[in-house]
């Protein structure tokens, strides 16, 4: 609840930009807090953010702290609701009988936080102070101590930096977050015996279950709802550097090298580089589409019954890519979420399922990293004729611009409309040709769209 609805606050103030929303209420975030940023498992991917116990002043040599100038601010007041209703049914006609099953599903989540503060470290002065330095003995006042146990331990993880919390949006009075869920399942039928003509006798049965939940949060005031970060290159010696301009990654010295490789951001800046991404990934959806067609359509159904529920989605995301890591979770109960589905790949490729393994996880990423409107929108055109034609869009926006084919059902091309829409890709119609523009695009949100939309479609072959 409190990650999903610090999220949205960052998808709402922040789209695309540097805020990092608090993923627990348990993490404490304080200005200058070290919190490390690794690397994740695809290139276009975010890197994961976990805030540590310590502060730069811990990590510092010597028993003189820095005191930074840091600077408060109203940033706005921020009251949000939203959710989703699904219906669904099936009825069933057989020769002496009937069977109708219909369920539905609502969810609502309500963040009340009120009136939010921005609180900054003051850069230019911090910049100063990281540089002070002794007149008479000519040495550097403040120096990372190489021998703490964080800097050991992240030394020795090439795909993990330091960076330092800059700025944060907190809370400033006791606020909420509250979640209802209602779910209704009906059942009903008649069935008729004895009698090749007329029925002798006709059973009835009807049943309704209903369940549902409400859960508040209380949030206490000076809570870290979101922060952002400023990145550090650390000398051999202890003497470090803030990565001033957003494009600079830190790292440290001895392994800078590997670190431009590792840490180098996965975001597009023209169609031409959208289409070479993609063809890096082609060998992964293909072997998606070589999967069995049963098996295609069971992992679409166990995909996409997840797209209405983030965190369900994220648990599920998390366990395949232990998985393609070789790592093994520490409990058995997230275990059983993929037992289904090692089973069923086992079922269809033997033993080694670690190829369609990371296939499918790259699928489940890229779905997990849009934005939560986007991906409401994916959720509402996964029948195989939307995701063929939301395929064609992804083959055409990275290639010519322009669309020559029947024209679809408006609430089809409505859907697209609104899920292109959030990468700021423009679809317009002239009788059966269709044109996309990306002048503006956000180019990584749209590779992105690109990769969830191409998985789910090789999955519906």
């Amino acid at each position: 609840m409190f990650a999903t609805a610090a999220k949205n606050l960052v998808e709402e103030v922040d789209p695309g930009g540097v805020l990092v929303p608090s993923s627990s209420l348990n993490d404490s975030v304080a200005l200058l807090t070290v919190v490390v940023k690794r690397k994740r498992f695809w290139f276009w991917q975010k890197a994961k953010c976990i805030p540590t116990d310590f502060t730069l002043n811990d990590l510092l040599t010597g028993d003189t702290p820095i005191e930074p100038v840091v600077l408060e601010s109203d940033f706005t007041t921020y009251v949000q609701t939203c959710g989703d209703h699904v219906k669904g049914g099936v009825d069933a006609a057989f020769v002496r009988g009937h069977l109708n099953l219909e369920g539905k599903e609502s969810f609502k989540l309500q963040s009340s936080f009120g009136s939010l503060k921005k609180q900054e470290v003051d850069v230019r002065r911090l910049f100063r102070a990281s540089k002070g330095r002794c007149a008479r003995a000519a040495i550097t006042l403040w120096v990372l101590d190489m021998s703490h146990s964080l800097i050991q331990q992240i030394m020795q993880k090439k795909k993990q930096i330091f960076s330092l919390v800059k700025e944060r949006i907190v809370t400033t009075q006791p606020c909420s977050v509250v979640e209802e869920v209602q779910r209704a399942e009906q059942c009903g039928g008649m069935l008729g015996l004895c009698g090749p003509t007329t029925p002798k006798l006709q059973l009835k049965e009807n049943g309704y279950v209903s369940r549902d939940s409400n859960v508040t949060m209380e949030i206490p005031p000076h809570t870290t709802l979101a922060y952002g970060l400023i990145e550090l290159e650390v000398k051999r010696d202890g003497r470090y550097e803030l990565c001033l301009m957003p494009d600079t990654t830190g790292g440290f010295e001895m392994d800078s090298a590997s670190h431009a490789e590792l840490l180098g951001s996965g975001a597009c800046s023209s169609n031409s580089d959208l289409k070479t991404d993609l063809e890096r990934l082609a060998h992964h959806f293909q072997r998606l589409q070589s999967l069995p067609a049963s098996t295609r359509l069971s992992l679409l159904q166990h995909v996409t019954k997840h797209l209405e529920d983030r965190l369900a989605l994220g648990a599920f995301d998390g366990e395949l890519e232990l998985m393609c890591l070789g790592k093994s979770t520490a409990t058995d109960s997230p275990k059983k979420m993929i037992q289904s589905t090692l089973q069923l790949l086992e079922a269809s490729c033997g033993e080694d399922v670690s190829p369609v393994l990371v296939a499918l996880q790259l699928v489940t990423s890229a779905l997990c990293e849009m934005r939560s409107d986007s991906l409401a929108a994916l959720g509402t055109c996964c029948s195989p004729a939307e995701l063929k034609f939301l395929e064609q869009m992804v083959s055409d926006i990275s290639g010519s611009g322009q669309l020559d084919l029947e024209a679809p059902p408006q609430d089809v091309y409505t859907k697209a409309q609104r899920l292109f829409g959030w990468s700021r890709v423009s679809l317009t119609r002239d009788g059966d040709t269709l044109k996309t523009e990306t002048q503006q695009a956000e180019w990584n949100f749209l590779l992105i769209t690109c990769i969830a939309i191409r998985g789910l479609f090789c999955l519906s072959l």
